[in-house]
């Protein structure tokens, strides 16, 4: 692409400002790189003069929402509280810009704004891992997913912090291709940049394990057993609970099986040894519990797109 994109980040009271930081640094460094204007961005509030974000700091901005101008990408960024917000004059804006073409997405809770005024159903969407449970009853009609980022969907969505800066490298990759998203994760120091189907792992961990016994020593025996893979039938009968309520548990907490979720845990542990190793392909195949490196091979390209040894040499 020759000519500057213009990114518009709406903001939110109480927007993350990590995300907003994640969102425009990368587009930054990738004008100090390419040594041209590959983006531009400017900011946008309810007042037209600033906007708080949730650690209260002050972003000066350029526009209200009223007037918002001419861009390539319109990004909805918000943070906590972002459900007792009113959002009035943001959805209008967002339905006029969607009126005219623009391309609207959302980072962090953003999702909820979009889904909200009806532009999700029927689409998948990442939204951050907080507010999944309430998102879930509350738009049953959106497909939520785990994953850090969305970006094959006509409203491209990010689930908030570093995520939005794996988003944001995969744009410039499409835009510009590898090579200068790559060169950018390098001066961010980020070595261990996650594509669209990374699942947020370690925060749902965290929150349901405190929620739910079962759900926690559930993931516990499988993060125990990478190696050696049991079936979920198993895991159920340890835990004295019918492998139909695991089933629920899963569905429940993490909008999975725990078939797949088992299988997630095993391939993010594979792609983190192959990016920070030098254990061969079948070691790391064996690590993980896969039979073959063939078979492995095949489930890692289905899920990240790549083969272990393209991944690998992608880094090198």
């Amino acid at each position: 692409m020759a000519e500057t994109q213009h990114f518009v980040f709406a903001l939110v009271e109480d927007f993350t400002h990590m995300a907003l930081s994640c969102a425009v640094d990368p587009l930054r460094i990738a004008n100090l790189i390419a040594r041209r204007p590959l983006y531009r961005w400017s900011f946008a509030s309810e007042n037209g003069e600033t906007a708080r974000a949730s650690n209260d700091s002050v972003t000066m901005v350029h526009h209200d929402f009223s007037s918002l101008p001419e861009s390539d990408r319109l990004f909805v960024l918000s943070g906590i509280h972002m459900k007792e917000k009113d959002t009035t004059r943001l959805v209008s804006a967002l339905r006029r810009e969607r009126a005219v073409g623009t391309p609207i997405g959302a980072l962090c809770s953003g999702a909820y704004i979009l889904a909200s005024a009806g532009f999700l159903e029927g689409m998948q969407a990442a939204i951050h891992w907080e507010f999944h449970d309430s998102f879930m009853e509350t738009f049953p009609e959106v497909n939520l997913v785990r994953n850090v980022f969305v970006a094959d969907e006509k409203h491209v969505t990010a689930s908030g912090g570093t995520a939005t800066a794996d988003l944001m490298l995969h744009l410039i990759e499409r835009d510009h291709g590898y090579d200068l998203s790559v060169a950018v994760a390098d001066q961010m120091v980020y070595n261990a940049v996650r594509n669209a189907t990374a699942a947020q792992r370690v925060s749902l961990q965290s929150r349901n394990g405190m929620r739910n016994t079962h759900l926690a020593k559930a993931i516990q025996v499988m993060h125990d057993n990478l190696e050696t893979p049991i079936s979920p039938a198993v895991i159920a009968r340890d835990l004295g609970i019918s492998t139909r309520q695991l089933e629920r548990l899963f569905g429940k907490y993490l909008n999975s099986s725990p078939k797949k979720y088992f299988m997630e845990m095993r391939l993010e542990r594979a792609r983190h040894l192959l990016l920070q190793s030098e254990a061969s392909i079948t070691e790391v195949a064996m690590a993980c519990g896969f039979e073959s490196p063939g078979h492995f091979s095949r489930v890692y390209r289905a899920t990240f797109g790549v083969t272990p040894m393209l991944q690998r040499d992608r880094m090198n």
